[in-house]
């Protein structure tokens, strides 16, 4: 799920920067700071949007920098728990299908793909489902559940999805 996040806080000026329009370098310094942090509390940072930033700043001794008061909105990314979401497949192992979910991939193990039976073509790098009836590749487009968020350390989240409930699978042309 994707929200936005009204944030306070402090920004910091380095003097490099101090003849360029102060709300331009507080968004590129904000940007540089939170973009694509993972938080506790709102998720991974997708975005920094509005920024309001206080022309009066405060200077620290031995800092040559100023440090500003400044409040901005992030766009984060946040899944939960049985959240439905919908992804592309992009890639086919025999272990399950990894899926773009936007800012972040999911993975689908094969024995959470579907309640038929499942079996790995190599040759056309598919998934194939009850008999040879259905098949699973990269590109196409799966809805699928969220059961379990992780965190790995020096990766990030991971998003491990189950299709083996009704209403999630391969999603179908004009569906």
């Amino acid at each position: 799920m994707y929200k936005l996040v009204k944030v306070k806080g402090v920004v910091r000026i380095p003097p490099e920067k101090f003849g360029r329009p102060l709300e331009e370098v507080a968004w590129e310094e904000l940007r540089k700071e939170y973009e694509g942090v993972l938080t506790t509390n709102a998720g991974l940072v997708v975005a920094i949007l509005d920024v309001k930033v206080s022309e009066y700043g405060k200077i620290i001794h031995g800092d040559g920098a100023t440090y500003h008061d400044v409040e901005f909105t992030a766009l984060t990314f946040d899944p939960f728990l049985k959240e439905v979401v919908e992804g592309e497949v992009l890639n086919v192992t025999e272990s399950g299908l990894f899926l773009d979910l936007g800012p972040l991939d999911g993975f689908i193990y094969i024995g959470q793909v579907s309640d038929e039976r499942v079996e790995y073509d190599a040759s056309r790098q598919a998934l194939i489902l009850k008999g040879g009836k259905k098949m699973i590749e990269r590109g196409d487009v799966v809805r699928a559940r969220i059961y379990n968020i992780g965190l790995q350390p020096g990766k990030g989240l991971r998003i491990q999805l189950t299709m083996r409930q009704v209403g999630l699978g391969k999603v179908e042309e004009g569906e």
